[in-house]
């Protein structure tokens, strides 16, 4: 399957500041890529790292005024899987800033007893899925996996935190992936889940928005915290225009019934 996908930001700073941007697909894509960054008419320089979790972060230092940011991408073939190390499985365990499966442990024990495996990822995402509502905006950034719970609506990054949340409750390993995901609509950054099942990353989407085999992964980490596409440091960076393509040579079609990877 091949798999292209592009990225534009129109951003205002109203001062110095550094930037640090995550919108690359992931390091051991097979990928043609192009990013450039443009401000008053200079093409950026950039410095690109990994983080803890093995995301791409570019880093940019930018003066006051507008700043234009392309990518575009082609992806052949599948990613490798990457190794699991014993930290993943204690990391992704453990409650964090948007998943706070201990605030949630007597409501994911009562709605889930007795399951584990592919059977207990099944149900908590086929659980996600139905008793949440789809709502763009109806949502904050602030927003964790309790009050998801709470308001019973969110968009894809607050499916995947109650996901993970319940998961992590039960001892399953799950973390937060942003993606580029061909077949969503409206078009957007996704986000989805990956539980560690049966000895490898498993992807789930409780929205059902798009197949999981087209994903193409860009971060992943803990949660929302570790996947923003854009944070700043210094000025305040107002983002005026954002617009995201995926597409796919064949779009596949989602049993899902079935285990995905990402790939």
């Amino acid at each position: 399957m091949k798999r292209s996908a592009s990225a534009h930001l129109e951003l205002e700073a109203l001062g110095p500041a550094e930037l640090v941007l995550s919108v690359t697909v992931a390091a051991d894509a097979d990928a043609t890529e192009l990013l450039r960054i443009v401000q008053n008419g200079q093409t950026l320089p950039y410095r690109e790292t990994l983080d803890q979790h093995g995301t791409r972060l570019q880093l940019i230092s930018v003066q006051a005024g507008r700043i234009d940011i392309d990518y575009t991408v082609e992806v052949s073939g599948a990613t490798a899987a990457p190794e699991v190390s014993d930290i993943d499985i204690v990391r992704y365990l453990r409650p964090s800033r948007y998943c706070e499966s201990d605030h949630l442990w007597p409501t994911a024990q009562a709605e889930f007893r007795g399951l584990t495996g592919i059977a207990l990822l099944d149900a908590i995402t086929s659980w996600v899925g139905s008793h949440l509502s789809y709502v763009p905006g109806a949502s904050l950034p602030t927003d964790g996996a309790v009050r998801t719970l709470l308001a019973r609506q969110g968009v894809c990054r607050d499916y995947a935190h109650l996901v993970i949340a319940f998961l992590r409750a039960h001892d399953v390993p799950a973390r937060l992936v942003s993606v580029y995901a061909p077949g969503l609509s409206p078009m957007d950054f996704h986000a989805v889940a990956e539980a560690y099942v049966d000895g490898a990353w498993q992807v789930v989407d409780a929205t059902g928005l798009a197949p999981r085999q087209s994903l193409m992964r860009i971060a992943t980490g803990r949660d929302a915290a570790d996947t923003a596409f854009l944070s700043s440091a210094g000025a305040a960076v107002l983002l005026n225009v954002l617009t995201v393509t995926a597409v796919a040579d064949v779009l596949p079609r989602d049993d899902v019934t079935q285990p995905a990877r990402l790939g």
